[in-house]
């Protein structure tokens, strides 16, 4: 009871100055989308204004933050969808890059909308117009306004993917956010952590043990997507172009990571002359900024978005697109994934690479990317290789492109290690959300057919009465049944 009371207060102090920067915050949106940062038009969602109309029926948000967060969740959203059609969807990102993408990839009749800011007048306004009957959030996404406001209006809550990274871990840990994580925690019906260490680290916080429980990671289920025409035809153009020239990728390069991929790609070129390395920067637009470098210095590059081709001559290709990452592995055989070459940086989804039959490396800085290269490696040592800089990172490759069985050998054990990983998961997910978030309310009714105080308590009292009289028959089961399920529901009510 302490505890609760402790964390009611400093979330009362979060509140108070969350209501105070809501102005600064406001101006910051604003600045923003000067900048370009923000979506042009739809950038006053964020504030908790709606641009679409809400359709009658009962609604699930789905929220996450981010294009891979979104992804993962796509999987799950569809399985909703196959289950109850007759269910709204509604999606929320934060980022214009995960917009773009997303939106295209959603199936339709979907709603999707950008995430309102964290203060109480967006979250209120954005919770009082789309009245979602549960919310479920992706990975991370811990914010108090939003999962208090969602609880004081009996709203069900759901973590899927559940994670926390080290440092977030000792900061929530601390003596003044104690109460209040552990506060938000016990809103939650349903965490499901990647790992028994996230689980391990959900319970230090005070998470409620019986709310928690496993599935796997939605970032392994890898599903195909509709492609336009011309996105097809684009692929199928840069593949004519790639053929008969060895190939390999550093997707999802963050900033001062293309020098260790440039500097691999200098001693491999020594070897191949005609080598084509593919470079895809996490942030599209660093890839404009690396051409721009690479040609002051009189490297030949093309650049993606320019259309510019692969002629004799040129062997840097540079990605500066959205939403064609899984495409691409297509066609490379070997995908070094980035954001693991430096410290602080804490690694990509591995098995992007893994589904399209790459064969996967990726370095040794990859935070809670651990988990799914420790179990891919359990399931084939082969199926992805870490590399501890450019010397182990060129020797590998060397090795790859000089020896076809081992380069093969790779491909294919990643590749049925992604198909192992992903199994049953999306199904797992949807019985999970199905037994401990839709069966908690009476989600799946219509308002005005819920049972008031008065309605709940009659029936209960006919109930007790048919019961008694039919004693231990069947049809006493099914009663007792009814029971208890009109309980529920009036408290689910009031």
């Amino acid at each position: 009871m302490a505890a609760t009371k402790e964390g009611k207060l400093v979330y009362n102090i979060y509140r108070a100055l969350s209501f105070g920067a809501a102005p600064v915050l406001n101006l910051y949106l604003r600045f923003r989308r000067f900048r370009g940062r923000e979506h042009p038009h739809r950038w006053t969602e964020r504030l908790g204004r709606p641009s679409l109309p809400r359709p009658l029926g009962p609604l699930l948000w789905f929220h996450a933050v981010s294009l891979g967060e979104g992804m993962a969740a796509i999987p799950i959203i569809k399985q909703c969808i196959k289950q109850r059609p007759d269910l709204n969807i509604l999606m929320t990102t934060t980022t214009a890059s995960a917009f773009e993408v997303i939106n295209k990839r959603l199936p339709s009749g979907v709603i999707y909308q950008f995430a309102p800011l964290d203060t109480l007048t967006a979250v209120r306004a954005f919770v009082d117009y789309w009245k979602p009957n549960a919310i479920i959030l992706i990975e991370s996404e811990l914010w108090p306004n939003l999962i208090m406001t969602a609880s004081a209006n009996g709203i069900v809550l759901a973590l899927l993917n559940a994670r926390m990274s080290a440092k977030s871990f000792k900061h929530f840990s601390g003596p003044v956010l104690l109460p209040l994580i552990s506060l938000m925690l016990s809103k939650f019906s349903l965490i499901v952590p990647l790992s028994n260490m996230q689980a391990i680290q959900f319970q230090l916080l005070q998470a409620p043990p019986c709310v928690i429980n496993f599935s796997g990671d939605l970032k392994c289920v890898v599903e195909d997507f509709d492609v336009s025409e011309g996105e097809l035809r684009s692929i199928e153009d840069l593949k004519l172009e790639l053929a008969h020239r060895q190939v390999w990728m550093a997707s999802s390069i963050h900033r001062g990571e293309e020098e260790i991929m440039l500097g691999v790609h200098r001693e491999l070129t020594k070897i191949h002359p005609d080598m084509v390395t593919i470079l895809v920067p996490r942030v599209p637009r660093h890839g404009l900024e690396i051409t721009q470098e690479l040609r002051k210095k009189g490297q030949n590059v093309a650049l993606r978005s320019r259309h510019e081709k692969l002629v004799a001559g040129t062997n840097i290709y540079v990605v500066d697109t959205l939403g064609e990452l899984r495409l691409l592995y297509g066609l490379t055989p070997i995908a070094v994934v980035g954001g693991s070459f430096l410290p602080g940086l804490a690694g990509h989804n591995i098995l992007e690479a893994a589904a399209a039959g790459c064969a996967v490396l990726t370095g040794r800085h990859i935070g809670h990317f651990s988990q799914m290269v420790l179990e891919m490696q359990q399931l084939n040592s082969l199926s992805v290789l870490q590399v501890f800089g450019k010397l182990e990172l060129v020797n590998a490759l060397k090795e790859l492109f000089s020896d076809a069985k081992v380069l093969e050998a790779r491909r294919m054990a990643a590749k049925q290690a992604y198909h192992s990983l992903s199994s049953g998961i999306v199904s797992s997910v949807w019985n999970l959300l199905n037994s401990h978030v839709f069966k908690r309310v009476a989600l799946l009714e219509d308002p005005s057919l819920q049972f008031s105080r008065f309605e709940s308590f009659t029936l209960r009292y006919n109930l007790l009465v048919a019961i008694t009289v039919l004693g231990s028959s069947g049809q006493a089961n099914i009663l007792i049944y009814l029971f208890f399920r009109t309980a529920s529901l009036g408290a689910q009510k009031h």
